[in-house]
Parts: structure tokens; sequence; C-alpha cells
């Protein structure tokens, strides 16, 4: 099997992988396709197109088992939720329990039960009920969580299971209330339950024969009708997943605050000087976690799609072999996480667009700035020590190359660099439709999917139209011809001492009339800065009106110093 060169992990969770001997593999949204597109031959023509391969992946053929396994727990790790497919998951890591896990119960915030400081310095968290748990390293960038999770079902076999748990319910209340223990034949109309059971027990069962312990009674290989309020066994596995901590998601901010408090809590008694730049924020953005002892825990996609035709197939813009390290590389969608040659780069567009370098040593690197791009934050931690190493580099002046060095600096950041830049314009593109993917069309999923709607749109005489999108997304048509998008955060309160506090990227897009765009700094806008200042000033305006409740002002007029000179010429 080929190794792989660059794994990409995309906005909607989907995945294209790239491999040494030139093939490519790509994963749908949902995980339950894959696209496999072989490496073509030397003497192939340069207008040949490669083979390619579409499988399900829950009936994947042994040829591709091994590198679709790789590609999936590169998915799982970083994606919202996961996709377990029976059929490819080892029979090591599964595991059956009675019960249907969905949610983890924590230690009490005021006890300091089920949390453990192991060697190195790493504070674990395990939940009370075995469920889950959390590793926090000393370096409190990154953390990690291990839950149990179900693995993927059919999408109608979840609802199978529903129906028959609360008819067992309703049924076994019924016994209750009658006081009566039922024994098996001894009632006239016994045999006439237990063939109804028998035959309700025959349609939960699967017919495959890995799946029949669903319908037993607790004997290994014997089956047999199940005692009322007996669960059937539930195939489960333990799913590792690697997460920010400056962007920790709902379900683990309460043990992350456990963690985090029992750090401080050790490093006091120890008597170290702790000097972590982002410690006090982190605290205070996970520490009003009282009350939420219990997380509701991802769970899996289903097996199939039920939209199978929003999947999107493209391999364009990849990396040919023959390109060097710092080569560019082109991605059609927004990107969450790449892995290449070792180097971890994850992205989170939360409010703005950040980026973290995790170059596998311990270290990270961090985008900081105004804007989240013009300057790096480099963290290391001495192995066996508390000391800890921070670096400042600017993208615009980067250090040479140390020889002997594990990594070149130069390399990482101008690689975030490109990534972020590609970032900023597809959120500045008004085609993109990363928000519509298929596994946020299952019910049940808590996704918000809605198209951006209009919010906002004025005419302003001798300057242009202006319009405002709920996707935080303002797009600006000038009387010469001009287009303008950038974005602007509605949602925050404008201050006047951070006037541009509303933006949320430090970019923004510039199309002319002859139909090329360019991407501009809104820092250094010159020669464009009219354009800019323009569109800033509206919605700023905007954003002082009712805060998007009463997003129009008939009143609001773009300053007249800024558009003097270009009224003029228009």
């Amino acid at each position: 099997m080929a190794a792989e060169v660059r794994m990409i992990l995309y906005e909607d969770d989907s995945v294209q992988v790239q491999y040494v001997d030139g093939s490519r593999l790509q994963l749908s949204p949902c995980g339950s396709e894959f696209l496999f597109e072989k490496a073509p031959p030397a003497s192939a023509h340069p207008l040949e197109q490669p083979e390619r391969i579409r499988q399900r992946t829950h009936f994947v053929i042994s040829a591709y088992r091994e590198q679709l396994r790789r590609a999936l727990d590169f998915r799982n790790s970083f994606a919202t939720c996961p996709f377990l497919s029976e059929n490819i998951i080892p029979s090591e890591r599964k595991k059956r329990v009675l019960l249907d896990v969905s949610e983890a119960r924590w230690p009490s915030h005021d006890a300091d039960d089920g949390v453990v400081w192991l060697q190195g310095g790493t504070v674990k968290v395990a939940s009370v009920d075995g469920h889950a748990y959390l590793c926090l390293p000393a370096s409190q960038h990154e953390f990690t969580v291990h839950f149990l999770c179900k693995v993927s079902q059919k999408p109608d076999s979840s609802i199978v299971l529903s129906e028959k748990n609360n008819t067992q319910a309703k049924k076994n209340k019924l016994v209750e209330k009658a006081g009566k223990v039922l024994t098996c034949g001894s009632l006239p109309g016994q045999r006439l339950k237990n063939k109804e059971n028998e035959l309700h027990c025959q349609t939960m069962k699967p017919k495959g024969a890995s799946e029949e312990e669903r319908c037993v009674n607790g004997t290994e290989g014997k089956e047999a009708l199940p005692p009322p309020g007996l669960k059937h066994t539930c195939v489960h596995v333990w799913v590792e997943q690697r997460w920010s901590v400056a962007s920790c998601p709902e379900q683990w901010k309460y043990p992350l605050s456990l963690a985090l408090r029992f750090h401080d809590k050790i490093r006091s008694l120890s008597g170290t000087d702790v000097t972590v730049t982002q410690n006090a924020t982190l605290t205070s953005n996970v520490s009003e976690e009282r009350g939420k002892e219990v997380s509701a825990l991802p769970r899996a996609l289903p097996l199939s799609c039920p939209v199978p035709h929003l999947h999107r197939w493209s391999f364009c813009g990849s990396l040919s072999l023959g390109q060097s390290d710092e080569g560019e590389h082109s991605y059609p969608e927004l990107v969450k996480v790449v892995w290449y040659k070792g180097v971890t780069y994850r992205l989170s567009h939360k409010n703005v667009n950040s980026i973290e370098i995790y170059p596998g040593d311990g270290s990270v690197f961090k985008s900081e700035g105004a804007y989240f791009g013009n300057f790096f934050t480099y963290y290391s931690t001495q192995e066996g020590s508390e000391e800890r190493e921070e670096k400042m580099y600017s993208v615009n002046n980067l250090p040479p190359d140390r020889p002997g060095s594990p990594f070149s600096v130069r390399c990482l950041i101008k690689q975030a660099a490109r990534i972020l830049q590609h970032c900023a314009k597809m959120r500045l593109s008004l085609s993109h439709n990363y928000c519509i993917c298929c596994w946020k069309m299952v019910p049940g999923i808590k996704d918000n999917n809605i198209l951006p709607l209009l919010l906002g749109e004025s005419f302003i005489p001798g300057v242009g139209k202006f319009l405002a999108y709920s996707d935080d997304k303002v797009h600006v048509i000038f009387l010469d011809g001009v287009t303008l998008t950038l974005n602007w955060n509605f949602g925050s309160f404008l201050e006047k001492s951070q006037v541009n506090q509303g933006l949320s990227l430090g970019w923004c897009k510039l199309t002319f009339p002859d139909g090329h765009d360019q991407l501009i700094q809104i820092e250094h806008s010159r020669p464009y800065e009219r354009y800019v200042s323009a569109v800033i000033s509206w919605c700023r305006k905007l954003a002082r009106t009712s805060q998007r409740e009463k997003l129009t002002d008939p009143s609001f007029s773009v300053p007249e110093e800024n558009w003097l000179e270009y009224r003029e010429r228009v």
C-alpha cells in the first residue's frame, strides 16, 4: 500500500488523500461513499483519463480496504460526526454493550474524582460511567477525547429499534401495574404473545450472520427470546478525536474546564510560576460550565446517505509529485485540516480565520495579529521541564533555515499563510456552497443549513448598491463597475475605540469590470482605500442599528470626503 503524502479535511467533512505513487482517494462528506483514482502509468498519454473506482464504503473490496480505513480514521479524528462502518473496523476495536451509549457523565466540578495527573504533565479526566475520557497535555494547546460511539446503522434500523424499545417499555409498565409475573406458557394467551414476540424479533434481526447476536438473551451463539426489558447488544467503537483548546466544541467544554482547573491546582501546589499566554483567556471561556456534568456524545452517521446527489467528486488542482514542497496547492472548498508529510495544519473559521501548525514534536505555531495571519507565535515546551519557549515570527520577515533543525520554519509559515489566504478567498466567494452538505440533511443533525438571506439593501446615489446577507457577507456594486465583497460580523457590538471590530477577515475581494479579481488586505488597501472605507462605514452604520433587527437606515450616507473625488469622476 502506498503511503500518504497529503490528507485534507474540508469544512463539510469530506476528505481528499494523495499518495506517493500518484493515486488519490476522495471521501464523501458523510463518509458513505468514496472515489479512488489510480495513478496513470508512465506510458499513458497526457490526455488519457485515469481509471476511477467509485464504491460504497460499507461494501469496499479488499484492494482498497486499508487505504479507506486510514482515510476514515483521519476524518473521524477531526470531523463533527464520525462514520463507523462495522465491516471496516478491526474486531479488536469493537466492543459489545447492552446499552446504546449516547452520553457521558463527568465528575462534579468541586471534586477531583476521575481526574488523574499522568507522567509528562498530562491531565486525564475520565467520565463516571466509563463512556469517555479527555487528555490535556502540559502545553494546553490541544486535547484529545476518547468516547464510545455506536457503529453506523442503516437509516431505518434505529427507528425500528426505538419503536421496539418504546413498545417493550409500555408492556413492562402494564406488567408492573398488574403486579403479576408472567411465566412462559403459564397462561392461555401466553402462546399468542410468544408468537408475537418471535415475529417482532425476526423483524429486528438483520440478515447478516455477523449480527445474529442482536436477538439473543445473553447466551452467546444461542438464539432465544429476550426477557422483558433486556435491550439488544449494540456494537460500539472507541473513537479518538483531537481538538484545539481555543475552539473547543460545546460537549467537551465541561471536562476541559475540569482538566484546566486541575492543571492550575497542581502547579499552584508545586509552587511553579505558570506563564501561559492564553491560560487566563481559556479559563474564563470554559470555567463557567457548572451544572453540565452530562455531555451528549457525538453520534455516528448512517451507513447510507439520504442525498447522494450532493456528493461532489473533484481532484482538480492537486499537487503533482514533481512540484517542490513550497509549490502551491489549490483547494476546491473551505479547508478545516491539512496533513502534509507529518505536519498538521488546523484551521478555525468560527469568527475569524486562524490557523495552528503542529510539526509533530509537541510544539505549535499559532497565527496572531489584528486579523490572524500577519504574525505567528511559536510555543515549545522542553521535555521533562516546565519551561516554555515563545517566539514571534512575521510573515514578511521569516528567518533562514537552520542546519540540523527538524523542520523549516519558513516553509511551515509560508504554507500556512497560503492556506489562510485561500480560505479568505473562499469565504469571500458568492458561489461557494460549503454549508450545503449531505450529512446535514439527516434528521436529528443540529446544524445551521439555511441558505443565506438578504438582511439589508441600500442604494446610495452617486456611489452604488450595498447588500448585506445573513452569513455575514457584504456585497457592494459601485457605479464604475467595481464590486467589493467582505465579511462583517453584525452580531458584535461596535465600540468607538474599535472601529473595525466587526471585520471577520483581514481581506476583501475586488472584482473589476474586465472580470479579473484581486484579494487585498484591508490594512493596506491603497490605492483602493475609497472603496474599502465606504463599505466599512456602511457596515458600521448597519451594526449600530438594532443589532440585525432593523438593518436599514435611509438617512445614512457615505462620508463625503471619501467620495468627493470619485463622484466628480463619475
